[in-house]
């Protein structure tokens, strides 16, 4: 009887720890993740807009179909990317995300920003030279510090009205997205 219990407690502490070592390992080595499927549009350095949702079709990004919606890829090895331009006096929204797809900043124009975005974003290498001042910056710059090299820029829009789409995704196809050499 205590032989057979100790197997149970041994089978028991195995499959834990076989199960453990799948969940952490699992999102690491997932090929579908929301980076892979928007690496797809091929926004490398340049604003993308995503087209538009039709009612009752397949969203397997979860987009709001109210929202027009704009992705740029940055690759900071090279230099500090810059996201800047000018957009429409209405609700806008944009978030910063990692390589693992976690949100690492976000703002919207009504944190102060209004009509227009001018933001840098910063490797720690580059934050550290940043703080030593070895870069200039404009005043009123939002400064966003990656954790690593890869990021992904999701800007959206909330047009008013329908007919406002099209000048909409204008705006954020002429938003400038890419890194300082």
């Amino acid at each position: 009887m205590k032989r057979l219990l100790i197997w149970l407690l041994a089978g028991v502490m195995l499959g834990g720890l076989i199960h453990l070592v799948v969940i952490l390992t699992l999102p690491g080595a997932a090929t579908r993740d929301l980076w892979a499927r928007l690496a797809t549009v091929e926004a490398i350095e340049d604003f993308k807009v995503l087209d538009d949702i039709a009612p009752g079709a397949p969203n397997p990004l979860g987009l709001d179909p109210e929202l027009v919606y704009g992705v740029c890829q940055l690759d900071l090895r090279d230099g500090p990317g810059v996201v800047n331009g000018a957009l429409p006096l209405a609700f806008w929204s944009v978030a910063v995300f990692d390589r693992q797809g976690h949100v690492i900043y976000a703002t919207t124009n009504r944190s102060g920003a209004g009509g227009a975005i001018d933001m840098g974003i910063f490797n720690p290498a580059q934050t550290r030279l940043l703080a030593e001042q070895r870069f200039e910056i404009a005043d009123g710059l939002l400064l966003v510090e990656a954790p690593g090299n890869n990021v992904m820029v999701v800007l959206r829009l909330a047009p008013p009205h329908a007919a406002m789409r099209d000048r909409y995704a204008e705006a954020l196809a002429g938003l400038e997205c890419g890194t300082i050499r």
